[in-house]
């Protein structure tokens, strides 16, 4: 749990470069790969995830601009790896002069609970994470090799001197 804004931050720096590595390595035609039919493609995941970082902020109390046009999901992978930029750079700078270390322990209904703002904030990440996991399968059915998240991917896995499994 974060006790101070600075917790937070470091956190939250360190996973949007994470999700800014898998996002700038989305191709146009990637963004259409999806799990089935009627399921959720590459780029609306990614626009999704984008998206909601303001829309979550806002609704416990930030003042932060929202995305315009957030309904049309853009076709151009760079726009969204672009666009995830500007938020979450923008997100950090809203959290840290709209917020305090106090702040965080101020209790909100988030979702039907009581929820403290620490909480509400870590829910944000773990919502970006869920999603970006999401993508990472994905590319790998688009044909693209993920970035490595919180390890190598298997291609990698040689570099630190480690055989894939077999199969």
């Amino acid at each position: 749990m974060y006790v101070t804004i600075t917790d937070f931050m470091k956190e939250w720096r360190k996973e949007a470069t994470l999700t800014q590595n898998i996002l700038d390595g989305l191709t146009d035609d990637s963004l259409k790969q999806q799990v089935y039919q009627e399921g959720r493609n590459i780029g609306r995941i990614a626009w999704h995830l984008t998206i909601s970082i303001p829309e979550y902020l806002a609704a416990f109390g930030l003042t932060i601009e929202k995305v315009k046009n957030a309904e049309n999901v853009p076709t151009s992978a760079k726009d969204i790896a672009e666009t995830f930029k500007r938020i979450s750079v923008n997100a950090a700078k809203v959290i840290e002069e709209q917020w305090t270390d106090d702040s965080l322990k101020q209790i909100q209904v988030a979702f039907g609970r009581q929820e403290s703002n620490a909480s509400i904030l870590m829910g944000l990440i773990k919502h970006i994470v869920h999603h970006r996991g999401q993508i990472t399968v994905l590319m790998r059915q688009a044909g693209l090799k993920p970035f490595g998240v919180y390890g190598p991917p298997k291609e990698d896995w040689i570099h630190l001197g480690v055989e894939n499994p077999p199969q």
